[in-house]
């Protein structure tokens, strides 16, 4: 039974950001649009009238018009969009210049810092002037190793006005990590911190930086913020210069924004890097821009009015995606350390404080909450709050639910999904549209979004595969040393010719059009052939209270696959017969006989990625004897000690 837990009233429409692009829409092309769902086909069916309406509609600043939207849909991939236009990245973030705020920033530390748009202006001329002179120019790569600060936002921006490209890591990754991340690409500047605060503890990052500046020869400075300490010693530090030394000391300047096309680097994203060295990704400015332009406009709703926050860190896309929020003069707020530090309420207090509009975070996060009873509406004040943003893994009907019970009922829950690949989201939602308990609402507007079965066949009602059947400007250009494109199309586009399959396990609701994800479909289980999504799994187990996290994996036995469900047991309890029963009982009845395990054993840690996501692969890979490389792309890689340790046991029985 579907679960109608809020829909938009009268007023939530008529002042929608979505509402009036349709109304521009409609007088541009003479249409009469009057809902999302027509607004979705027809820019599905209309791809480049959708986009160019887009382009004029954010607006994007350009110093020359393009030519055309798009010079061959059926290209995919490959697709050239814009083409003839000249812009910059850091020119449409920075348009405005004013003494609206656009930073606040909080550490756990009780660090706070706000910045307006003119001081942001200033901050950025100067260090675009700085990097300019030690010759970073248009192309370089300019890599940042940096916490979620007002100093990292800069620096990226400094970077996109050159025309350089950015990548960055946050400080929590190990040095072999980033090595393997920043040692592809040989970026010419390195941005980084003396030190960064976790859980009340401060961690010196310079053994590592000394380790990665000596590991990548394409180095030609190290610029080191100091954070952690006052003055700190960065002698040992080859090509370094403390950032406040290397800042251009003139007074007012202006920025020499580099007009270059559409399709100029911007961006080197990387993958999560659990199966074997992480794939850099490389994203075009414009495209990055504008779908992220069309996704804070008009699927957040976000105005100029708004102040927006994300849990996030530099290595995770909704950093790039919050930042982006400047470019519509809304409020960032900017968080570095521990969301649960000094107290779980923590990031409620931050929301009170801030009076926060716009809070995004991860199913994990949500989860944790859930796991420790926590109730943010009994304890804080949150009639600022609008809306929840909600992304990184799939969250189950009991976690939607919660969100209106203890957080907030009147507001607008927006789930979202799509990846780093594109930067953006496949699926998301729309302020003028009802929630339903487990469900995204919809495709994103220009995304030809389907589910497959696999066959190759569109389904609705049945469980399959989240493809697009059509080019979008984020997509990358390329991957970063990949002649022919080779790893390119073989990550996305062997399994569907000349279709985008993304690799996650989806269904598509035929009464409510929205859509349930099921997790990877590259983890999905297949216990005598049936297809079953691990999301289906978590979301029944981690309904129970004695269950604090969980996860499954298949293992070939016997010439079959059978289902093996790890376990992290909650304070006080113990993984007794009754409670094994408990869990079966529950999937045979909530979920069904296929979903329940073959085995049930309790683990001390489940492995999570640096953007909260379970690592199934990873511990499938150890169950079959298989090497699980790229450990530092883990946030707790430890984790996987355990699974190694029982091995003999799996084996055997």
């Amino acid at each position: 039974m579907k679960k109608l837990l809020w829909e938009p009233s009268g007023e939530n429409i008529k002042r929608a950001n979505i509402t009036k692009f349709i109304s521009f829409v409609n007088e541009r092309y003479c249409l009469d649009i009057d809902s999302y769902d027509e607004l979705y086909d027809w820019s599905i069916e209309k791809i480049p009238d959708f986009w160019a309406a887009m382009w004029e509609y954010a607006p994007i600043i350009a110093s020359r018009r393009y030519d055309e939207v798009i010079d061959d849909l059926g290209r995919f991939p490959g697709a050239k969009w814009f083409s003839g236009a000249r812009l910059n990245f850091a020119e449409n973030l920075l348009r405005y210049r004013d003494d609206h705020t656009a930073f606040i920033f909080k550490g756990e530390t009780h660090k706070s810092a706000r910045m307006t748009y003119a001081e942001l202006y200033g901050y950025v001329a100067h260090l675009a002037k700085s990097m300019r002179q030690i010759g970073v120019k248009p192309g370089d790569r300019v890599a940042a190793y940096m916490p979620n600060l007002m100093e990292t936002a800069i620096a990226m921006l400094a970077t996109t006005s050159i025309g350089a490209v950015w990548s960055s890591c946050a400080t929590d990754l190990g040095p072999q990590a980033v090595l393997d991340r920043f040692g592809q690409i040989e970026p010419k500047v390195l941005l980084t911190v003396d030190g960064y605060f976790y859980k009340g503890k401060t961690f010196s990052s310079l053994p590592n930086v000394e380790e990665i500046t000596r590991g990548i020869p394409s180095l030609e400075k190290v610029i080191v913020l100091a954070y952690s300490e006052e003055k700190p010693n960065i002698s040992h530090i080859p090509k370094s210069v403390l950032w406040h030394d290397f800042l251009a000391t003139e007074g007012q300047l202006e920025i020499k924004f580099q007009q270059l096309p559409f399709d100029h680097h911007g961006f080197i994203m990387f993958s999560s890097g659990t199966t074997g060295k992480p794939k850099c990704m490389v994203q075009g400015a414009g495209g990055v821009l504008i779908n992220h332009l069309k996704e804070l406009i008009l699927h957040t709703d976000l105005t100029r009015e708004d102040t927006i926050f994300y849990i996030t860190t530099c290595s995770w896309m909704m950093w790039n995606w919050l930042l982006s929020s400047l470019a519509v003069g809304a409020t960032i707020v900017l968080y570095d350390g521990n969301p649960a530090y000094p107290d779980i309420g923590a990031m409620w207090k931050l929301a009170q404080e801030e009076k926060i509009t716009i809070f995004g975070c991860s199913a994990s996060y949500i989860n944790f909450l859930r796991n420790h009873a926590v109730r943010p509406k009994e304890l804080y004040d949150l009639s600022s709050l609008r809306e929840i943003s909600q992304t990184g893994s799939p969250l189950s009907a009991e976690g939607f639910e919660y969100v209106y019970q203890v957080i907030k009922e009147e507001l607008h829950f927006n789930s979202i999904s799509g990846g780093t690949d594109i930067n953006g989201g496949f699926a998301i939602g729309s302020i003028t549209l009802p929630v339903y308990a487990g469900e995204l609402q919809r495709p994103a507007l220009g995304m030809k979004v389907k589910c497959y079965d696999e066959k190759g066949n569109s389904v609705v009602d049945q469980m399959g595969e989240l493809v697009c059947e059509a080019p979008s400007p984020s997509m990358p250009l390329y991957f970063w040393n990949d002649p022919n494109n080779k790893k390119y199309e073989e990550a996305y586009f062997t399994v569907y010719p000349n279709v985008w399959c993304h690799g996650d396990y989806i269904m598509i609701h035929s009464d409510t059009k929205g859509i349930t994800f099921y997790g990877r479909s590259d983890a999905v289980l297949k216990p005598s052939g049936v297809r079953i999504g691990t999301a289906e799994i978590y979301n029944q187990v981690e309904k129970l209270e004695e269950i604090a996290d969980s996860l499954a994996i298949g293992q070939e036995w016997k010439g079959d696959q059978r289902v093996i469900l790890f376990v992290k047991l909650a304070e006080g309890y113990s993984l007794t017969d009754e409670l094994k029963n408990k869990i079966r009982k529950t999937l045979r009845e909530n979920a069904s006989p296929r979903h329940v395990p073959t085995k049930i054993i309790e683990a001390p840690d489940i492995p999570y990625t640096l953007n909260m996501k379970k690592v199934e692969v990873a511990v499938t890979n150890i169950i079959h004897s298989r090497p699980v490389s790229n450990r530092d792309a883990l946030i707790n890689p430890e984790s996987l000690y355990y699974y190694e340790s029982i091995l003999p046991e799996l084996q055997r029985e």
